[in-house]
């Protein structure tokens, strides 16, 4: 079990087009200290004392004021010390770390740094304003990676002067980089950001969900053969996304449908030039295999392909017979 502390838009003076983590998160101001420990507590009594992480995730945790970094990192490692907890995990950005940084993050037993990376490319990291450059991703993640620390590289999808060969790219580049962990998040237009002005004056063509489907699903398969551990696809649902919402790829079971469509991909592949597939699969797994509203199984139809599905307890997921 992880307990997330959230942090809204802390120690990022940056302003990216894309960005509300007010929304995102929910959460209006930053922690203070006994918050954090009645956070940690209250999670702690639901899962009998014990939990694997303490997560600062939004904002830019290693960009706070050093005085109020070291307050929340001094908070989570008490429970580490009683035992309570294993590690510390974190989000920040790829320009505040540095060698000083992580030495600090190592004495408080932080395991995991996730870098919001967003995109290797420049063209779509300048038109998102990020304030950093690919080459700044670099950097950090051969820091983080040589401090033994397990990286983790958030990438988005569908910014603007974004493709799916710039993305594909990205994932690459992450491999190369070292990531062990990632986050895939296609863009969602929120009200109050520059992204959303882009929108309204035509100046940026927001992703639909389809497409953001489809990449993420060529994502998904990427990340799975690499051994890259894909944390999570999609921004969490909340009611204050939903009433944020202008445009681009939103679905609360975004994550689910990029399964969906990958099993959709495996099966074509095996079903090429035939007419009919044999799968065996575990119950639990049928309403991936079947998609979102049965898509699935309406577009094998379509094609004329029978899918032949047997269910087997004994399968992990599924396989092809």
């Amino acid at each position: 079990m992880i307990i997330p502390i959230f942090i809204p838009h802390e120690g990022c003076p940056n302003d990216c087009a894309f960005c509300n983590q007010r929304t995102i998160s929910g959460k209006e101001a930053a922690p203070c200290r006994e918050e954090v420990r009645e956070i940690i507590r209250t999670h702690l009594a639901q899962n009998g004392g014990k939990a694997q992480q303490i997560a600062f995730f939004g904002g830019s945790f290693t960009g706070i004021e050093k005085t109020q970094r070291k307050m929340y990192l001094e908070t989570a490692y008490e429970y580490i010390e009683r035992g309570n907890v294993e590690s510390i995990r974190l989000s920040t950005r790829p320009d505040y770390i540095d060698d000083e940084i992580i030495e600090e993050l190592l004495h408080y037993k932080v395991q995991n740094v996730e870098l919001g990376a967003q995109s290797m490319d420049e063209e779509v990291l300048h038109m998102a304003k990020r304030g950093h450059s690919a080459r700044d991703v670099e950097r950090a993640a051969q820091i983080i990676t040589k401090s033994g620390i397990t990286l983790g590289l958030q990438m988005m999808t569908g910014l603007p002067c974004d493709s799916h060969e710039k993305c594909l790219y990205t994932a690459k580049r992450f491999k190369e980089l070292g990531a062990r962990e990632t986050r895939i998040y296609p863009t969602v237009v929120l009200r109050g950001t520059r992204l959303a002005k882009m929108y309204e004056s035509g100046a940026y063509c927001a992703q639909s969900v389809e497409d953001a489907v489809t990449i993420s699903a060529k994502l998904y398969r990427f990340f799975n053969d690499n051994a890259i551990k894909i944390l999570r696809i999609g921004l969490p649902d909340s009611s204050e996304l939903r009433e944020n919402f202008v445009a681009g790829a939103y679905h609360p079971s975004l994550g689910e449908m990029v399964i969906s469509r990958d099993i959709r991909n495996m099966i074509e592949e095996y079903a090429y030039g035939k007419d009919a597939v044999n799968l065996r699969v575990n119950p639990r797994f049928i309403s991936k295999l079947n998609g979102n509203k049965r898509c699935n199984i309406r577009y094998f139809e379509e094609k004329g392909i029978t899918l032949n599905v047997t269910v087997d307890d004994s399968v992990s997921t599924m396989e092809v017979f």
